[in-house]
């Protein structure tokens, strides 16, 4: 399966004030992935609807019908866990 890390970003590009492009870019390299990486996809969906991306929320919900509520949840752990690790902003859980 193809990996795109966020370790590869250089790191001040992905601080608080990132735009949500970097984080819907890698959310559609696990998303298009060979098999999908859909519980890290929806991850980063999440990241970048938060911080103002609708077309990230919008797959974020398509994706969201192909898992199922343990992924889901799995997903939204690691969105928390990657913001608060981060500095990001503040974490709202959405479907």
């Amino acid at each position: 399966m193809a990996r795109f890390e966020i370790a590869e970003f250089d790191s001040a590009a992905l601080g608080s004030n990132t735009g949500a492009d970097a984080f819907f870019a890698l959310a559609m390299t696990y998303a298009t992935s060979v098999p999908p990486d859909l519980v890290t996809a929806h991850k980063w969906f999440n990241i970048a609807a938060m911080r103002g991306s609708e077309e990230a929320a919008r797959h974020r919900r398509e994706i969201a019908t192909e898992m199922s509520e343990a992924e889901i949840a799995a997903a939204q752990r690691a969105a928390r866990d990657w913001l608060q690790a981060n500095g990001g902003i503040e974490y709202r859980a959405a479907a």
